[in-house]
């Protein structure tokens, strides 16, 4: 999926932009956790790890 917006406070959205997370971006989801959280996702070819909670935020669009 393309990242198309984040929709979290200051702090978090600079955070994931700091590691790469802006609008545009291809991510995807490499793995989830047994109850879902955190999980982790590949951006720019690095695994990271965010909490569902912030993944919700996420908003993305589908590649086709």
């Amino acid at each position: 999926a393309k990242v198309h917006s984040i929709d979290l406070d200051t702090d978090a959205k600079r955070h994931l932009m700091d590691i790469g997370l802006t609008k545009g971006t291809s991510i995807t989801v490499k793995n989830l956790a047994p109850l879902g959280d955190p999980m982790e996702i590949i951006i720019r070819g690095s695994d990271f790890s965010i909490t569902k909670k912030d993944a919700q935020q996420i908003i993305v669009e589908l590649e086709e």
